[in-house]
């Protein structure tokens, strides 16, 4: 099987470089490597999902779940920095990178660790999941983040997703609509749907 982002150990040689990049009012700069995700830019995907992201008025930590080098979480770690965001990526390239940006970029309310989907998660006051999901690890992989975010969230906490409508946005609604209270398309922007989820 050849070898994805999503992978532990990504076995491709690092290769790693700096650019800056600017996100909610905040510049960043962000040291990348090859192995991770959209390691040349902030993807658009992930771009539209943190312009579009608002807080809730839930109590709880914030989840970004499958961080890759950390633009999501870093960002809106930047913008309420009186809540702590949980970073997390089965890739422990990406982590190590997040870690290393989370320095580059003065952000302290972060945590950031190896976790599987949601399996290394302790944290039981949870507000808030945000993913951009490797769609490529499969609709069953996708569906158990989803699956896991609903059994950590607490009563009122928010599921954000963003999936572009030709990789699986339909049947992504189809899925949450079966467990959450309510399920709502926020922003539709060149094919990339940002949902929320409530519990």
């Amino acid at each position: 099987m050849s070898e994805h982002y999503y992978s532990n150990k990504p076995q491709v040689e690092s290769n790693p470089h700096r650019w800056n990049f600017n996100l909610r009012g905040f510049s960043f700069v962000f040291e990348t490597d090859a192995g991770v995700f959209s390691k040349s830019e902030v993807d658009f995907g992930s771009r539209v999902l943190i312009d579009s992201f608002e807080m809730p008025a839930v109590e709880g930590c914030i989840l970004d779940v499958g961080c890759g080098y950390g633009p999501i979480g870093l960002s809106i770690a930047k913008s309420y920095p009186n809540r702590m965001i949980q970073m997390m990526d089965v890739n422990e390239r990406a982590v190590n990178l997040a870690k290393k940006n989370a320095e580059l970029n003065g952000v302290q309310n972060v945590q950031i660790y190896e976790s599987d989907a949601l399996s290394s998660v302790q944290e039981e006051q949870v507000a808030v999941v945000l993913t951009n999901p490797p769609i490529r690890a499969g609709k069953s992989t996708i569906f158990r983040f989803y699956d896991e975010a609903y059994e950590k969230l607490v009563d009122s906490g928010e599921l954000w997703i963003v999936i572009q409508k030709k990789q699986g946005a339909p049947s992504t609604v189809e899925h949450l609509e079966l467990k959450f209270s309510e399920v709502e398309i926020v922003e539709k922007r060149k094919g990339y749907w940002i949902i929320k989820a409530t519990k």
